[in-house]
């Protein structure tokens, strides 16, 4: 990857910090769950159980660490995980694995490990409100 695609330490601290809250952390696992079409903030509320005040105080947390976007759909907001950030999050988290030889640490057996299915899903219709 190049530079401009590298995660810097105060980057990763941000990400790391926003998602070391346990209700961000479940925000973010649902909108990764959700990709590629995302959710709106209505659904997000609903489905973790968080007002919606306090919602919007942790979405823009995680839009200022830069592990979520919201886009306008309408009247609505529609939040989506920001797959490439966490891409970079976990290369930098690795790239010194195995004195800087990431691939040897076989990280492709712990998303196994993880038991998460990890297929592709078929397409899902947009979702409304």
């Amino acid at each position: 990857a190049s530079n401009a695609e590298k995660m810097s330490a105060p980057h990763a601290l941000a990400a790391l910090a926003a998602l070391g809250q346990p209700i961000r952390l479940e925000i973010f696992r649902l909108l990764i769950r959700e990709e590629p079409h995302g959710l709106a903030a209505g659904a997000i509320a609903e489905a973790i159980g968080c007002l919606h005040n306090s919602l919007s105080s942790h979405l823009s947390i995680l839009a200022r660490s830069g592990l979520v976007r919201g886009e306008r759909d309408g009247r609505s907001i529609v939040y989506r995980a920001e797959v490439d950030s966490m891409r970079r999050l976990v290369g930098f988290l690795v790239t010194d694995c195995c004195d800087g030889h990431p691939e040897l640490c076989d990280l492709s057996a712990a998303v196994n490990a993880a038991d998460c299915d990890c297929s592709p899903s078929p397409k899902r219709p947009k979702r409304g409100k």
